[in-house]
């Protein structure tokens, strides 16, 4: 039979979702704890590889098992095996066809960035860091021309995996709180590195090290060399996963909250 859980993960303790020789990525760490469960070898598949230091409110996994469990054992049993930086919020039984990464619609990320003076302590893992304010208004109007579907070239890391930089971009919100910059994007799919780019190619024009229309030009020029350096992994949420209601899954999206010192 066929579960599907989701899943909430600091990524800081991690080299990532996907599963390392060493053992160090979040797969691995769930799959030792599913398998532990299950009574025997477990494969995990998530809708999207996380990178290092990249957190998760909501992940999505599927796995396959012929042990008979109540969806409880799926929670609370294998969460009393994980690491405390990784937790199962939700388990249930689907249907053989259903696939964590083919079947989602789209995805939800957000990103948390501090601008002022002082470097984070305490939250130095949780946001990114800018050492000055920035121009909330300038980074907006500078993100209009990524909406819709584009190649995203310009904002794709060199050892990017995907098949096509085609990808159909239909939110970027840009908001402050206090000292804190969020940014919320949803897309059908995400490249490597691609909102951390995006940010960081914000983040010059928020600076004015850039004019507006500069991320305009990097997308129509694909030119990954042009572009901003790619910004911190810590301030980096997946938040949700989107699939047909035909799954009936729980709740797929968990907003990121800003944390408080």
């Amino acid at each position: 039979m066929r579960i599907a859980i989701g899943l909430e993960y600091d990524g800081g303790p991690f080299h990532g979702w996907q599963s390392q020789a060493d053992g160090s990525g979040v797969q691995d760490a769930l799959e030792r704890a599913l398998g532990a469960v299950a009574g025997h070898p477990v494969s995990a598949v998530a809708a999207g590889r996380t990178d290092t230091g990249v957190h998760a409110t909501l992940q999505v996994v599927h796995f396959d098992s012929a042990a008979e469990r109540p969806d409880d054992a799926w929670v609370r049993g294998v969460n009393s095996l994980l690491p405390e930086a990784i937790a199962v919020r939700w388990a249930l039984r689907v249907p053989d066809d259903f696939h964590a990464r083919f079947a989602a619609t789209g995805r939800h990320y957000t990103y948390l960035l501090l601008d002022r003076p002082v470097r984070p302590a305490l939250l130095r893992t949780r946001v990114g860091w800018y050492h000055r304010p920035l121009a909330v208004e300038a980074m907006r109007k500078a993100a209009e021309p990524l909406l819709g579907k584009h190649d995203f070239s310009a904002f794709r890391a060199a050892e990017c995996q995907a098949k096509s930089p085609l990808k159909t971009l239909d939110r970027i919100d840009i908001v402050r709180e206090d000292d804190m910059l969020r940014f919320d994007l949803h897309a059908d799919a995400f490249l490597q590195h691609m909102v951390r780019n995006i940010v960081g190619a914000l983040v010059y024009v928020g600076s004015a090290r850039q004019p507006a229309s500069w991320l305009g030009e990097l997308l129509a020029g694909r030119d990954r060399t042009r572009a901003a350096p790619t910004f911190s992994a810590a301030g980096l949420y997946l938040s949700g996963v989107d699939y047909p209601p035909r799954w009936n899954l729980p709740a797929t999206l968990v907003p990121v909250r800003i944390p408080r010192c």
